[in-house]
């Protein structure tokens, strides 16, 4: 997800009694991250019943960078926010344009044979993989108690994918990759937000993508012989630029702490598009290592809670 824009509200002390106006301002914020959790959970259910019906992966992260950028360039563009593409940090921004769009690659074509929610509680990885690449990269080193949290995180992951159990389909270790690339991602937009604005950010995110994308599409276009796939190609940009965009406005309501929970949520949406969308519903070990990941992710942003107040 691309790093929204800090609400005033994120400086000072969450645990104070709200306002009356701050609260319903942060019931807004958790509606409209809820609608972005939807989109992105109709996004991967999509890219999955395409590739279903024979549409190349490729093809479908191609259209789902196009049509988002088409769609946000109403919103976007030079008249509404000039000077939107100009960055400090050229590269940084397109090497993490790339770790994004290997990272939507992988899960794409992980989702030809895992269910929904496996992927989901792989990507639920990234929270750990974040702490622990903070250290080396950017100086902020997990204590103790975090570190735990981080291995019994990991410790759920692997009751997901079970390897060497005969458990898990080869492409869990696809998703897995695909999660260490959004790690990486989401430390680069760390270490963007400090000189570029969220939406240079994501500006970049989009036009990287189309560009990088673009030359491979020859080799992987199949010309779609039902309405119904070309509208789905382009649903697929629509959920990924409109849930961002909603990402946004739901970051510019209420602090990222408040927010931040609310994430694990996806995994319901998942499930729910998995039964009934695909007939899926995960084992028990699935259900079981999911859980272990949500509670050491939500134990991870207590202590990071704890550690932001003093």
């Amino acid at each position: 997800m691309d790093e929204p824009a800090r609400h005033p509200a994120s400086s000072g002390n969450l645990d104070a009694p709200a306002s009356p106006e701050e609260r319903r301002s942060r019931l807004i914020a958790i509606a409209l991250m809820s609608g972005a959790l939807a989109c992105f959970s109709c996004l991967d259910a999509t890219a999955k019943w395409l590739a279903s019906q024979g549409v190349d992966p490729l093809q479908t992260v191609w259209a789902r960078y196009t049509v988002s950028v088409v769609l946000v360039s109403f919103f976007v563009n030079h008249w509404t926010s000039p000077g939107v593409l100009r960055t400090s940090r050229p590269v940084l921004q397109v090497a993490r344009s790339i770790l994004l769009m290997a990272s939507t690659i992988l899960n794409f074509i992980a989702l030809q044979y895992l269910q929904l929610a496996e992927t989901i509680s792989i990507l639920f990885a990234t929270p750990f993989l974040v702490a622990l690449l903070a250290g080396p990269i950017l100086g902020e080193w997990a204590g103790p108690r975090r570190m735990i949290a981080i291995g019994v995180g990991f410790l759920g992951v692997l009751v997901v994918t079970r390897p060497g159990f005969g458990g898990m389909h080869p492409a869990a270790f696809l998703s897995v990759a695909g999660a260490i690339c959004y790690a990486l991602y989401g430390i680069s937009t760390r270490l963007l937000a400090a000189t570029d604005s969220s939406r240079t950010t994501m500006v970049y995110s989009g036009l990287a993508g189309v560009a990088l994308m673009t030359p491979i599409l020859p080799f992987v276009w199949q010309m779609p012989d039902e309405p119904l796939i070309w509208f789905l190609l382009c649903a697929v940009g629509f959920y990924g630029g409109f849930g961002h965009w909603l990402l946004i406005l739901a970051h510019a309501r209420a602090p990222a702490p408040i927010l931040a929970p609310f994430i694990y949520s996806q995994l319901l949406w998942m499930l729910l598009l998995g039964y009934f969308v695909f007939g899926d519903w995960p084992d028990p070990w699935t259900l079981v290592g999911a859980s272990i990941v949500i509670a050491s992710g939500l134990y991870l942003l207590y202590r990071e809670r704890l550690r932001r107040t003093g």
